[in-house]
């Protein structure tokens, strides 16, 4: 039975809680008037959801959820107020609140929402048993997210947990798909900037750079047409908090220094306004593009580099620990199938056959939308050669079947130019159905077809 906690210091809506959610008879519920009991509460005994409320007297909602995000405690909360705030509303979300409602609610949508809430943690319980992270690690819960028995990856993430206890910019090289957000995060997790500071993810590949200043510096009102009101940036946003910047190759030169005087001075300008502006934040890049050539080239900034490059962190493409793919085929199954109501609990041994030969160009998240894909098409308990993809058994037919004398020798750009063709056609042309597939973004995507004149 499910337990939960619900805190209001309004004893007739307790009482109203209290009866309406006894009487599905699937929850053991705990109720509690006195905020400044919640810590206690919430330290010593194990609850599964929080009905929590936001003004309170003595000890606040938002108090609560920081404590929660501090100490690390294992609950699902929602928020449920009279307070009917936007700013609130995304403190309370960037503190890990899983929803927003404001008094009354009608009871069917509560009751829907809080079945959705624990079906999902329910869901994530039984994924997290796939991962098997070393026992090594001082941090493991920070990395819980990556599965993988792959030492090399292991050592990484021991080299990874020293980088993070400082406070220093990091670099992570990788393909796409390779899971280098989940190292930013765990970085956040285990760092002192965890303790009150948000971490906020931006992928500069999808806005153009004449957006991304916008968006990255913020704005005041009037600095351009539909500038109706001030904007913070994601600057802002991350202040005393960790800001994870990925293809930080696809931002241009002007970007680039502007950025480059974030990291040296910590200062920056609002669009539209001459106040500097000061953060505290750690930044943490990633990039699948070689930034040497791209030095050369004249398209990235040296000193910027060096200033990123502080602590670098290379990532492996899945081709290069092939023993996951097993482990995440079962791992993105077990995910898949919860999601779509489904009891597919195999995958059959030519299906796996195939599973294991493929390269994956698009590494993890390739394989993980494959899984996801077979999974929505299946009809029988358990995935086949037939339920995988049109463009993954054309290719993956080859590998498999092919001795090692008939393999036709190509390089890398080769590999990833006949990929790329073989999605564009699968997808009808559709990009971003195809950058959804190839686990990189639109814009990169259009940049790559472009290079290899695929348009």
């Amino acid at each position: 039975m499910n337990k939960v906690l619900v805190i209001d210091d309004d004893q007739a809506v307790l009482n109203y809680l209290n009866i309406f959610l006894l009487q599905t008879g699937a929850f053991d519920v705990t109720t509690l008037a006195n905020s400044t009991r919640a810590y206690d509460l919430l330290k010593t005994n194990r609850y599964d959801l929080l009905l929590l409320d936001m003004d309170m007297p003595d000890v606040t909602g938002l108090d609560i959820l920081k404590s929660i995000q501090e100490n690390n405690i294992d609950v699902e909360p929602i928020v449920l107020t009279g307070v009917e705030d936007i700013e609130l509303a995304v403190s309370a979300m960037k503190l890990g609140a899983v929803e927003y409602l404001v008094k009354p609610v009608d009871n069917e949508r509560l009751l829907t929402l809080i079945n959705t809430v624990l079906e999902n943690r329910r869901s994530q319980k039984i994924i997290d048993q796939d991962v098997t992270v070393s026992s090594d690690l001082k941090f493991k819960d920070a990395f819980k997210d990556i599965v993988t028995q792959d030492e090399k990856l292991n050592k990484i993430f021991s080299v990874v947990e020293k980088m993070a206890q400082t406070d220093s910019s990091i670099l992570i090289w990788g393909e796409s798909g390779t899971g280098k957000e989940l190292i930013a995060r765990a970085v956040h997790k285990i760092s002192k900037r965890s303790k009150g500071g948000s971490f906020v993810a931006v992928n500069a590949g999808t806005f153009a750079n004449e957006l991304f200043a916008s968006e990255f510096f913020g704005h005041n009102q009037g600095a351009f047409t539909g500038a109706s009101s001030n904007k913070r940036g994601f600057l802002e946003e991350a202040d005393r908090g960790t800001l994870f910047l990925d293809e930080i190759g696809e931002l241009g030169l002007p970007i680039q220094v502007k950025l480059l005087r974030v990291l040296q001075e910590g200062e920056f300008f609002r669009l539209g306004s001459t106040k500097n502006m000061k953060v505290d934040v750690r930044i943490i890049a990633a990039t699948n593009k070689n930034l040497h050539e791209e030095i050369k080239k004249g398209n990235f900034r040296k000193d910027l580099f060096y200033r990123l490059n502080m602590n670098s962190v290379y990532l492996p493409p899945l081709r290069e620990r092939k023993d996951d793919i097993p482990l995440l085929c079962m791992h993105f199954l077990k995910k898949f199938s919860l999601l779509n109501d489904k009891k597919i609990d195999k995958i059959t041994d030519p299906a796996m056959r195939l599973l294991a030969h493929f390269d994956y160009p698009g590494n993890v998240r390739e394989l993980m939308n494959i899984i996801n894909s077979a999974v929505i098409v299946e009809s029988t308990n358990e995935i086949r050669k037939k339920s995988l993809p049109h463009y993954f058994l054309e290719d993956s037919s080859v590998l498999a079947d092919a001795g090692p004398l008939e393999m036709p020798l190509k390089t890398l750009e080769d590999v990833e130019k006949d990929h790329i063709k073989k999605i564009l056609s699968y997808t009808g042309g559709n990009k971003t159905k195809a950058s959804q597939i190839l686990g990189i973004s639109r814009v990169n995507l259009i940049s790559k077809a472009k290079k290899y004149k695929l348009d």
